[in-house]
């Protein structure tokens, strides 16, 4: 691949990078605030034990928010772009496994069961899109538009003088 296309695929990658960024920004908000309430969301899957509910629900909001934060400001691009990758498919295993065993429920995803939408193969849908919105950067953003371009100059710098 010619260095020309490797930029030309980094710069298609930013919005993107951007978009998924603040989506999991977004998603991160409410269950921060609410954990409680994003705890009961995870129950409703009934795919993890009891035990484990309250650190999930306690964690994952906030490797949301950090995920979110570094993969837009282009902090350890593709490493992030993974983690975003692995949680949009353990999200798609939650959501199939729930629709399997047609549960009525939201996704939990943006706002309690009582506000949000029913899951639904629209719910399959939006998450594949995000995954491929995740996955593409993950792949093609080397970090030269973001922070780790920033820092590699530097340290590019450091080493030259």
């Amino acid at each position: 691949m010619t260095e020309k296309t490797r930029t030309i695929l980094a710069a298609v990658s930013v919005p993107m990078r951007l978009y998924m960024g603040v989506v999991f920004i977004m998603a991160s908000l409410y269950k921060i605030y609410e954990p409680y309430l994003f705890g009961l969301s995870v129950a409703t899957y009934q795919m993890a034990p009891l035990e484990l509910i309250n650190i999930f629900a306690i964690v994952l909001p906030w490797v949301e928010l950090f995920v979110g934060i570094a993969f837009i400001v282009g902090f350890w691009t593709r490493a992030n772009g993974a983690l975003i990758v692995a949680m949009m498919l353990m999200f798609l295993v939650a959501l199939s496994w729930a629709l399997s065993h047609d549960l009525q429920m939201s996704c939990g995803c943006f706002a309690s069961q009582e506000t949000a939408d029913e899951i639904g193969i629209h719910t399959i849908f939006r998450d594949l899109a995000w995954l491929v919105l995740a996955l593409f950067p993950t792949v093609f953003d080397d970090g030269r538009f973001g922070l780790d371009g920033l820092l590699n100059k530097r340290n590019l710098k450091k080493v030259t003088s």
